[in-house]
């Protein structure tokens, strides 16, 4: 949503710090607040300190996570000329992000949490945000290659043209060039390997043809950005885990052509958002 602010899921781990590092100087670059969001089911405290200490348990956790939420504002503050809204919220991480997600431009979260009562991003966490949030998500790692370009996941569905749109944007901003990959491995392709050369060579004509119908017509809205077209027979997680260690960032959308009808996301997101070098952005449609 233009104009709405840049939201960081925080939980108190090295991991939410760095999300809120990268978050603080996204917004910074966009001129959009930032609001930082902490997030803890009282059930937790209900289940852990029984009932004669329930109350005191849920103050505690409570006072944990604002003492959480200062110290995210500060290092925002320290990071980039912004000035980052601080929220806690008693409920679950996922119901709560999601929620956010529906007023934000971007949901920015750690790679993984810190794993105690709170429980950010952490394992499935993470993937459930992503699958269900109403705006783009990034999970933060720290890049490789920090100067590295922006490389963008290309495959002709509609959720990699949402992805190429994020992804121009990002490179023109950075004012780096922008790595589009078009890898195919699927079902359709798989006999090919028992014919000759020629088949082969139409089937790599074939699947460069989806790169540039999808790349046409950015190039004239984002002459500034320099282009590498990237078109080989692989796994596209396996392309793509691989260019991260030379990105600064990698954009996806959430579901490629090689999904199944009602699948929220793809098993290249879910392989990124796990394994990856450097941020990963997910954007969904």
């Amino acid at each position: 949503m233009a104009g709405s602010a840049i939201v960081v899921g925080v939980d108190g781990s090295d991991q939410a710090l760095e999300a809120v590092r990268w978050a603080a100087a996204e917004a910074a670059s966009r001129s959009l607040p930032l609001r930082a969001v902490s997030a803890v089911d009282p059930a937790i405290a209900v289940a852990t300190a029984g009932p004669p200490v329930v109350l005191e348990a849920v103050d505690s956790i409570e006072q944990v996570a604002q003492a959480d939420l200062e110290k995210a504002a500060l290092l925002a503050r320290e990071t980039a000329d912004v000035t980052a809204d601080t929220e806690y919220l008693p409920n679950s991480a996922v119901p709560v992000l999601v929620e956010q997600s529906k007023n934000a431009s971007l949901l920015v979260l750690g790679a993984t949490g810190r794993g105690g009562y709170v429980g950010m991003v952490l394992g499935s966490t993470a993937v459930s945000v992503v699958a269900h949030s109403e705006c783009p998500v990034v999970v933060v790692r720290p890049a490789a290659e920090p100067a590295g370009p922006v490389v963008v996941g290309v495959d002709g569905s509609e959720t990699s043209l949402g992805a190429l749109a994020a992804a121009f944007d990002e490179a023109a901003r950075r004012r780096t060039p922008l790595v589009a990959v078009h890898s195919w491995f699927d079902s359709d392709y798989l006999l090919v390997a028992r014919h000759g050369a020629l088949e082969r060579e139409l089937e790599a004509q074939e699947q460069t043809q989806v790169l540039v119908e999808s790349l046409e017509g950015w190039q004239e809205k984002y002459p500034g950005v320099a282009v590498q077209r990237v078109a080989v027979r692989d796994q596209p997680r396996h392309q793509l885990l691989d260019w991260s260690r030379k990105a600064q960032l990698v954009v996806v959308g959430s579901r490629g052509r090689g999904g199944f009808t009602g699948l929220v996301l793809g098993s290249t997101s879910q392989a990124l958002i796990q394994h990856a070098s450097c941020p990963v952005m997910v954007v969904r449609g």
